[in-house]
């Protein structure tokens, strides 16, 4: 039988117990799901799975996503985050892959620019740096539930509109491409979201562009002002990669963001597979 053990008083821990390489049981699968509803992020060390091992766990939590065109793994179940070329080589650092791998330093929910939001993701350490390449989250629920009232009548009933290209261009002006602009163009999201049965959570990230009904400079002022106050230090669990880690995390519950290594002589290959929602962010409204 699966266990869990807390790795911060907030949320996250680490689960233990389970043996992704025999496949998940109609019983482990029930455990995981009220596991990820109840500690947002679980992290099972020592998975060393292949790919097709990756998409049979992260379809005991639901149907999933296709990666979107402009991304490695398009059109399938599998996100490859690597600083390796097709070769095996590492790439130059103005190469496309590198500069979405900057974008991914930037606090986020995963497909928040998608009509139907992501329910979830699972990320694989295949290879990681001797030093750096952590992945931090921020426990929104807890910041929900810590921010101050004045803030929280400001949230109330909002929507925010998340905006892939706009996004993206602050990284780097080239990219995004006109055609993913067209195919991901801004999308209405609830500022909090009251889906999970262990409490309310905010819902922001990068993607975050503006607020409806207030204008822009109010509507950044806002979103910058939760952002801050989401991500201090004591909301945030900080997980260090062992190889073979497998972790899982409720995008509708955590923000989540890379942090920096060496990527121009340091290699880092992880997998993602992305569980898909099952309904709009404004579904789920408080």
């Amino acid at each position: 039988m699966p266990e869990a053990t807390p790795l911060h008083p907030l949320f996250a821990a680490q689960v233990t117990g389970i043996d992704l390489r025999r496949g998940v049981t109609a019983e482990d699968a029930v455990w995981l799901r009220a596991a990820l509803d109840r500690h947002a992020v679980l992290v099972l060390p020592g998975q060393a799975i292949d790919d097709a091992q990756q998409v049979a766990f992260a379809e005991a939590f639901g149907p999933l996503e296709a990666t979107r065109p402009g991304a490695r793994g398009a059109g399938s179940p599998l996100i490859v985050l690597s600083n390796l070329g097709p070769d095996g080589d590492i790439v130059l650092p103005s190469d496309r892959q590198v500069l979405n791998n900057l974008a991914n330093r930037q606090w986020h929910h995963d497909s928040s620019f998608k009509p139907v939001a992501a329910r979830a993701s699972a990320l694989s350490a295949r290879a990681i740096p001797a030093c750096g390449g952590e992945t931090e989250f921020a426990c929104m629920r807890a910041a929900w539930a810590a921010l101050p009232e004045p803030l929280r009548a400001q949230v109330r009933g909002r929507v925010a509109l998340h905006d892939f290209g706009w996004s993206r261009s602050r990284v780097a002006p080239d990219l995004v491409t006109d055609a993913e602009r067209m195919q991901h163009p801004p999308v209405r999201q609830a500022m909090l979201l009251a889906e999970n049965p262990h409490g309310p959570a905010l819902y922001l990230g990068a993607h975050a562009r503006s607020v409806e009904g207030m204008d822009e400079a109010a509507g950044r002022a806002l979103i910058e002002a939760l952002m801050d106050f989401a991500t201090q230090p004591r909301f945030v669990y900080r997980h260090a990669w062992t190889q073979h880690d497998l972790v899982v995390w409720d995008n509708r519950a955590v923000l989540h963001r890379a942090t920096p290594f060496d990527s121009h002589a340091e290699r880092r290959v992880m997998v993602r597979t992305t569980i898909a929602g099952e309904r709009p962010t404004l579904a789920a409204a408080a």
